[in-house]
């Protein structure tokens, strides 16, 4: 049996803000955009979290959309 493909993911380096690690997973997409990606992808990090978007580096941070 193959295996599914699976969504990329990135975990948090220490001290790194959502914003760092959006530059870092999508260096080429424009700030402000792949920061909402990664928000709208990662809800179990941004909606319920406080601090809000407060990255562990235990988190997975799926840099990518679901996959169908």
């Amino acid at each position: 049996m193959p295996l599914t493909p699976q969504r990329r993911f990135v975990t948090p380096e220490p001290d790194e803000t959502v914003e760092h690690l959006a530059a870092r997973a999508l260096p080429g997409e424009a700030l402000e955009g792949a920061v909402e990606r990664i928000k709208g992808w990662n809800l179990h990090i941004f909606a319920m979290r406080r601090p809000r978007g407060l990255l562990l580096g235990s988190d997975v941070v799926f840099v990518e959309p679901p996959q169908a």
